[in-house]
């Protein structure tokens, strides 16, 4: 995808890009910006390549105003989705406290896995499930 976008945009050239590059750099400042720790550098490397052509080809200053309206954006829905997630804990108490328990149990699984690779003797006890009892209904 990333190569069809610089590809279209060297096609299209200077005049006629300048429309849609908000929409061209929205997947390239995603890929630049995110964390997950299963990233592909080429992926991260091929995103700066075609920023820097996109550079070159439309001039610093409407690739600015372009790049700087995209991360205003991707601002703006981040702190978004933190208020919903704020105010879901505070409309649906019974949700966030499931989500609570769930993000408790797998920092535990984490750090038992963790601790099984510093030391490889050593066996974390781990939670075995018990069809009908995890089935039941608990108060």
């Amino acid at each position: 995808i990333f190569k069809f976008l610089g590809a279209i945009s060297v096609d299209l050239g200077q005049d006629r890009i300048k429309p849609y590059l908000p929409t061209i750099l929205t997947p390239l400042y995603r890929e630049l910006n995110s964390n997950y720790a299963e990233q592909d550098p080429t992926l991260k490397n091929l995103s700066q390549e075609i920023i820097e052509l996109l550079k070159k080809l439309v001039g610093l200053e409407a690739f600015s105003l372009a790049f700087s309206s995209v991360q205003k954006q991707a601002n703006q829905k981040r702190t978004m989705r933190k208020k919903q997630r704020a105010l879901q804990t505070v409309a649906n108490p019974d949700i966030a406290a499931r989500r609570k328990l769930k993000r408790h149990k797998n920092k535990a699984e984490t750090r038992k896995r963790k601790i099984e690779s510093l030391r490889p003797m050593y066996k974390a006890k781990r939670h075995r499930s018990h069809a009908l009892k995890d089935l039941a209904m608990v108060e």
